[in-house]
């Protein structure tokens, strides 16, 4: 199969049982994760993927908090694309954790909120520390996953013709590091991936879209990369 063309109909389908773990999220018992670096204090912003809001990121944080982090929800609202005033409150709520800590931030941001991620790090990489997607598709075809449709019926415009100016392939002057996975029902790897030019470090994982960070198996590697591409 074409690494760099959306998922066929059977693994976006294996995708759907996945939602309910994300409705759960904020109602479930977070641990830390065995074996995984501790976090010592650094500050992480989460921001969640399309359609979703910081509820989806819950169990997320709870983790990254259990295992010494200083976990941040995005503020955002409900995400539904790349909208001017939700990258405006985006780099004012990075600036705000980023001064209450008093330090830089390590970004998290799944799928629609890596794109986030990236290109608030291009923006303002003095606040940043480390960039980490989680099967987000920015590099590429933008038409190469399974939500380009539904994208360009509830925003105002055209998947690759996002109302902002920012690329989010350009790789931030930043750490980088890439989680994708061949089962991702909802984007082609090759666009979670991404070319070496565009991130430090690309990482395979096991995990279906949905379950990148509301899962725990795929939570506590998502800890686990975090820790070691921190200490790298």
């Amino acid at each position: 199969m074409d690494d760099s063309t959306p998922p066929p109909l059977s693994l976006w389908l294996r995708e759907l049982p996945i939602t309910v773990p994300i409705a759960l999220a904020p109602l479930r018992r977070a641990q830390p994760v065995a074996g995984a670096r501790d976090g010592a204090g650094q500050p992480v912003l989460v921001i969640p993927g399309i359609l979703s809001s910081d509820s989806a990121t819950a169990l997320l944080r709870g983790t990254l908090d259990a295992t010494g982090y200083r976990s941040h929800a995005s503020e955002l609202g409900f995400l539904t694309g790349i909208q001017p005033n939700v990258l405006a409150r985006a780099v004012a709520r990075l600036a705000e954790v980023a001064e209450a800590e008093q330090r830089k931030v390590a970004i998290v941001g799944w799928s629609l909120g890596g794109l986030y991620a990236r290109v608030l790090a291009q923006r303002h990489p003095d606040l940043v520390e480390l960039v980490m997607t989680l099967g987000s598709p920015f590099s590429g075809d933008r038409r190469a996953n399974n939500a380009w449709r539904l994208y360009e019926a509830i925003n105002g415009h055209k998947v690759d013709a996002p109302p902002v100016p920012d690329d989010p392939a350009v790789k931030p002057p930043v750490p980088t590091i890439a989680l994708w996975s061949r089962k991702d029902g909802v984007i082609a790897p090759a666009a979670a991936r991404g070319l070496p030019h565009e991130r430090d470090a690309e990482v395979e994982v096991p995990f279906h879209h949905f379950a990148l960070a509301s899962t725990r198996p795929a939570i506590e590697r998502v800890v686990t990369e975090l820790g070691e591409a921190l200490a790298g």
